[in-house]
């Protein structure tokens, strides 16, 4: 298969979407039949605050961030059903996989959308606005109804914070990836462990496949190094659905 063919592009159905029952509508104006690109991988997640940190990263210190947190980790819409407070992240994979998502789903500013683009998906979402404790408007936050990457690149970091290799059929997996013959790492409080530790979570185990940039950079972080990525980015897909407050 050519590189065009593998190209891959990541979908979160947001909360909002779910507490509107907007998935089925999603998934259909994102169908291959319309789209001409096909599922590569898909679950169901319960958002936990590191992985919802990671990847909202580029907000960090902005007004919006803090609400930004809760609305993606389904806090805000479901704030007494922690059973409902999920989304589902998909990977979509096809020729032109993230400009077709983008163009799909319109503009991110759902009023820009609806004047823009009528009838795209976040035609249908909101704009929140957010209060200080005085009631000041002091900002607001997009409640837009799904995720897609912006651009490949952005595209490959996301898929690898969701997804860890074998979420995906090993022949349409576009990124490089490596078996581990020998090193146990494990994770537990921030840090790095090649033994195990009492509370830890074993991250890779020998004879597990690993994406290629996350095993070189756990090894370069265990040995104390500067890595391409920090340990958050690379262990929160580990910690998906294993706590409700993970």
């Amino acid at each position: 298969m050519n590189t065009k063919e593998l190209e891959q592009t990541l979908v979160l159905i947001k909360p909002d979407a779910l507490k509107n029952s907007l998935t089925g509508y999603v998934l259909s104006q994102l169908a291959e039949f319309h789209s001409g690109l096909r599922f590569a991988g898909t679950k169901v997640v319960c958002v936990s605050k590191m992985l919802a940190e990671e990847h909202y990263a580029e907000h960090r210190g902005k007004i919006f961030y803090p609400s930004l947190i809760e609305y993606i980790r389904g806090r805000l819409h479901y704030p007494d059903e922690p059973q409902k407070q999920r989304v589902i992240a998909i990977v979509y994979q096809g020729p032109r996989a993230v400009a077709k998502v983008r163009e799909i789903a319109g503009p991110t500013n759902p009023h820009n959308a609806r004047d823009e683009r009528p009838g795209c998906i976040r035609s249908l979402g909101t704009v929140v606005p957010l209060m200080d404790e005085k009631g000041k408007t002091i900002g607001e936050r997009m409640d837009n109804l799904i995720h897609a990457s912006a651009t490949p690149e952005e595209a490959e970091h996301e898929i690898k914070l969701w997804f860890k290799p074998i979420d995906i059929p090993p022949y349409m997996r576009p990124f490089p990836v490596q078996q581990n013959d020998e090193i146990h790492f494990y994770y537990k409080d921030g840090k790095i462990y090649e033994t195990h530790a009492p509370g830890s979570t074993c991250v890779l185990a020998p004879g597990d496949i690993m994406w290629e940039s996350d095993l070189t950079a756990l090894e370069l972080i265990s040995k104390g190094k500067k890595a391409a990525d920090s340990l958050e980015t690379i262990v929160a897909k580990y910690l998906i659905n294993q706590t409700p407050e993970s």
